[in-house]
């Protein structure tokens, strides 16, 4: 599990791993013994959490409009689709 700083917690990461994960998070300033993240494993978390604040953007998905688990995923599925071909269509 990859997460940001703010879920630097002892109880966490105890929790990730009594389940079999690894959690990577770095820790916060103020704590004494200090947790390092791999650069590209924390580009990676950015990248993915870049995406979800990109589907945010779109109304019918941030507000829930669709109540049906399926319509619900047809329109994430629809509005993923919308930002990769726009990421394709500025990639040279």
């Amino acid at each position: 599990m990859i997460a940001d700083r703010g879920y630097d917690s002892m109880a966490l990461v105890n929790f990730v791993r009594d389940r079999g994960g690894e959690a990577h998070i770095p820790t916060q300033s103020r704590v004494r013994i200090q947790r390092s993240v791999p650069p590209s494993l924390y580009r990676q978390r950015n990248l993915v959490e870049r995406f979800f604040c990109k589907l945010k953007q779109f109304r019918r998905i941030a507000t829930r409009f669709e109540k049906h688990a399926d319509n619900f995923m047809a329109a994430l599925a629809l509005a993923s689709a919308r930002i990769w071909m726009r990421a394709m269509e500025s990639t040279p």
